[in-house]
Order: structure tokens, then sequence, then C-alpha cells
């Protein structure tokens, strides 16, 4: 049995909620090459935990052994307050709420002449090791940079829905040979920004929507730099986050990831998965990013990759806007696209989108006008210029800009489904966030046909990249509409019962960025304030050297509490 080492990568805060929190991590073993595991030894986590401040209770309900699955790259977690504890039917004991904790995990291999096909259970597998207690003080020695965690459990549920303030980010380009620090160079501020800075309060958790990293560094038809085997993968997961600040953030503030396209190949859709190609790809690349960015979530749809979870009392749904969508083939006929799964045709077998749309009334009834957070890879609005409803043309041609924009304009009916049950529902201040198209912005949606439907508020934010280079290729802020009502900018959705809706958008940016959302429950709105590389919060203007006006917004809720 070899000594205990520190994580390869990791560890990783993942979900966390006011009594549980979950710590990933990939194992290390001197004898694994790439993703060839050595065959004959099965590898482990070790973890310990404590309030943070307080002396260590070496005992053995404070430290755990837990599996790091060979189907998951040596990757595994524990989830304090819910994991059963290895080789018994106990499980860790549930944290105080609003308590910072520390952690420590490190790795650890044993001998197994088994084959691979054997599977050892928890309980063989814990009579050929030492109690766990005996790693504590080892633990605690290893260096703080490669096995230490910390965060700070939620609130109580009955103390839930007050102040809350999270961070998003999308689209982390890899910088290639000594450019590579300048993608990691953001997530020092990042993590600033995160534990608080200048007055203002930590963030309760970070929130990475797509293209985390980029599988195929140029364009999908373009084989220089493509990943098209597990270890190129793997090698992806690995310099991305185990880059030194992007490595300090994850390990010291709850952080939530969905994919997008890059996680895969530029502009995926499912329908790839017919070809024997975009099936051996799409193995490769989904069982690389369950491992390193879904199994650290919440996981609550079963093996489905879309979540819902609660932050301090606020809903959010994350969607999976990537590997359920579907295209119709037929030309000029985008009614039979589905962003987020066909519809079901059961509804003992709900698809995404019933689960979104069931969410959305189960959250206004239950939680009434508390803001409702739908975070989706691809943006909601604004829609890009070329893709807009209101374009005069051919309505073949009209089809192929709307396909061609890879998102919501190319699946009309998902979305119109999305709009007509906020309507019907009286869903009230439903926030969309976003990433994707590298050029942060904000809208506001606008309901119109009566009064009562012109009440509801909603809004887009698009938090767009962390890390791109060549801003002159894409993310022109003229490229997108501004005001759907606007001449040369039409961009109305009609829904039933001559309900429209419109939206407005301002605050775009190209510069790298990532956004920090403020909810304020007692002046009912939300602050969203995007900052740049250097941790300095952004102005209009700044990709062209001109300082302007701040691009921090402020956007009016309905009440939702006393």
């Amino acid at each position: 049995m070899s000594s205990l080492r520190a994580a390869r990568l990791g560890p990783i805060v993942g979900h966390v909620t006011h009594e549980t929190a979950r710590i990933w991590i990939r194992g290390d073993d001197s004898e694994n090459a790439g993703s060839a595991s050595a065959r004959n030894r099965r590898t482990l986590g070790v973890v310990t935990i404590r309030r943070a401040g307080e002396g260590h209770e070496s005992d053995e309900d404070g430290t755990w052994y837990f599996r790091l699955h060979r189907e998951y790259d040596r990757t595994g977690t524990f989830t304090f307050g819910r994991s059963r504890i290895l080789g018994s039917d106990r499980r860790s004991p549930r944290l105080a709420p609003e308590t910072p904790y520390d952690v420590r995990v490190g790795t650890l291999s044993v001998d197994d002449p088994d084959p691979d096909s054997m599977s050892i259970a928890d309980s063989d597998l814990v009579h050929r090791l030492p109690p766990p207690r005996v790693w504590t003080e080892e633990l605690l020695s290893l260096p703080d940079d490669l096995s230490r965690a910390m965060f700070t459990t939620g609130p109580a549920p009955e103390s839930a829905s007050g102040d809350l303030a999270f961070l998003i980010g999308s689209c982390r380009y890899p910088g290639r040979l000594w450019k590579a620090r300048h993608a990691d160079e953001i997530f020092g501020p990042m993590l600033e920004e995160a534990l608080g800075r200048e007055g203002r309060s930590a963030a309760r958790m970070v929130l990475m929507v797509g293209d985390q990293i980029y599988a195929d560094m140029f364009n999908r038809k373009v084989p220089v730099g493509r990943a098209d085997t597990f270890d190129e993968f793997q090698q992806r997961y690995l310099a991305a986050f185990g880059s030194p600040n992007m490595r300090r953030l994850l390990r010291s503030v709850p952080t939530y990831m969905i994919l997008d396209d890059h996680e895969i190949e530029d502009n995926w859709h499912q329908d790839r998965v017919r070809t024997a190609e975009g099936r051996h790809l799409f193995t490769l690349a989904i069982g690389a990013y369950m491992s390193y960015q879904w199994l650290h979530g919440p996981r609550n749809y079963g093996q489905r990759l879309f979540y819902d979870l609660s932050c301090a009392g606020y809903p959010f749904f994350v969607l999976d806007t990537r590997t359920q969508r579907w295209m119709d083939n037929e030309p000029g006929n985008l009614d039979d696209n589905h962003l987020l799964g066909r519809p079901a045709l059961s509804p003992e077998e709900p698809s995404q989108l019933d689960l979104l749309l069931n969410w959305l009334a189960e959250q206004q009834q239950t939680r009434g006008n508390v803001p409702k957070f739908i975070v989706t890879s691809g943006v909601f609005v604004p829609n890009p210029v070329y893709a807009r409803e209101g374009r005069a043309g051919d309505p073949l041609q009209r089809a192929r800009w709307k396909e061609r924009s890879d998102s919501w304009p190319a699946f009309p009916a998902t979305r119109r489904s999305v709009l007509q049950q906020v309507v019907d529902e009286r869903v009230q201040n439903v926030v969309f966030l976003s990433g994707d198209v590298h050029c942060a912005n904000v809208a506001q949606l606008e309901f119109g046909g009566n009064d009562e439907v012109s009440q509801l508020r909603a809004y887009s934010i698009t938090s767009s990249a962390l890390y791109w280079p060549f801003p002159f290729s894409d993310g022109d802020p003229a490229g997108f509409v501004h005001d759907s009502k606007a001449e040369g900018q039409e961009d109305t959705f009609e829904l039933d019962d001559d309900v429209t809706v419109d939206y407005r958008a301002w605050g775009f940016t190209q510069e790298d960025n990532f956004c920090r959302v403020d909810v304020d429950p007692d002046g009912h709105r939300l602050i969203v304030s995007p900052f740049g590389k250097d941790g300095r919060e952004l102005s209009s203007g700044g990709i062209i050297g001109r300082r302007g006006e701040p691009l921090r917004s402020e956007l009016k809720l309905a009440p939702w509490r006393d």
C-alpha cells in the first residue's frame, strides 16, 4: 500500500446546502499513465473536516474513506451530511447552517490482484485498510493548494430568501504556450470577489455556464487541436482545472457547472450521434464531462445532465441545452426543432421541457414572487440581428439563418412553450442566466396584450467570455438586437390570446469578464456588475480603450416580501 498523496486535481467544492457539502477530487497514482489506469490498483479518497478556526477532532467520526471510480477516471465525491461511511450503514453527520468549514483531502492507492471486471464490496475493501483516523495528521500536513478546501454552508430554510450574491461566467478559451497564463488570469480577481472585498459581501456560489474547456480549439472541421481520444479530453480538464488561479477558486467557493458545445464539439446537436464517428466522440466527451463537471453537482435527475438547486432560498434550474437538442432536417421548418429534448408522449416520461415548465409553475405556487433563475448556456435574448423573428425574406433562408445562430432562435417552439408558461401561470421574476456569445449584456423582457400580463417582470443576463482573445472575430454588440420594437430590429415573440413579448438589451461588452449578481430583497431588485480580468468593474467603451459609463445595471423586480 502506498503512502497518502495529494489529489491529482481538486479538491473542488461542489453542491452545498445548509446541511450538506459535496467535495470532489481526482485521485493520484504514480503507476497511472494518462487514461490508462493501473490494473492492479484501487484508488480511494481520504477526507477530514473541522469547523474553520477550531481544533481538529482526530477520531473516526471526523475522517473517512470514499471510492474513486475507474469508470469516472479515478474521480469521486464525498458529501458531508449525506454520504454513507464506507463499509458501514451509517452516514456522515449533517453540517450546521451558516458555518464555515475546513476540509482536507488526499488519495490512497491499494494493491488489488482482481481483474477490472470484478467489483470489490465496500466492506471487503475497508477490511484491507487501517482505521481512517490514522491518516488525519498526514492529511493536515499535505500542501494546502493541493488538498485544502473551504466553504460556508447556506442558511437554514426558515431564514432563507434574504440577501444573495453569486458570480457567473462562461467560455474559457485555453491559451496556447506562453498565453496559458492569460486564460487563467481572471480567476484571481474572481476569487477575491467571491470571498468579499471592498465592503461587498461574499458570494454564495459561482455558476460556470458552458465551455469550461475547448475540446475543439479552432473548429470542428479543423483537426488541429481537436480532442478525439479520452487522453486528449482528460488533458483539457487537467490543464483547465489545474491552472493556479482556477484551482484556488474551485477549492474555495461552491461552483456549479453545465456544458455547452465546446465540451464536445463546435455547434453540437444530438442528430450527430446517428453516425459512428459522432457516437464515438460523444461517448468520450460525455464520459469526461460527467467525471470532471457533472459528478460534483446536485445530480437530482438521475443520469440526466440538467439539475435544479436552491441557494439561500432562491431556486435555480440549470438546463442542458446541448445534448438533448434535436434539429429537424425538413428545409425551412423550425417547428420540429427541440432544444430541451423531444416532446414527451406520456406524462409518466416527462421531457426536460416538461420538467422545466412544471418547475416554473411549482415555484410560483410555493414561493410566490421570489426570483426564479433559469441557467441556459445559450442566450435566451437578445437574438442576433440576422436571426430575429421580424427579418424579411424567403422563409427557407430565414430558417437557415436562425439555425446558424446555434441557440434559442433555432428552436422557436421551445422558447414559445417557456414564455407561454410564464404567462399562463403568471410566473413572476424569471431571470435567464447565459453565456456563449463572447459579449456580456443585460436584457429586459416586456409582456404586452393586457394589463395583467404587462405586470410580469423577466430579465436575461449574459456573461461571456472569461477569456476570449479574438474579440474582432465574433461578439460584436452591433450584431445583437437592442430594441425588438425598433425599425430594422423587429423581434417580437407572439403567444396565445394576442400576448406579445418584446425586449430591450443594453450593457454590451466584449472585454473578458465575469458578472456579480446581487439579489436585494428589500429593494426588490437585482444588481448586475460585470468585472474585467483586472478585477475592476467594467465601463462602456473599454474594448476600444475609452472608458464611458459604468456597465452596472439595477433591474427592478416585482416585490416578493414585505
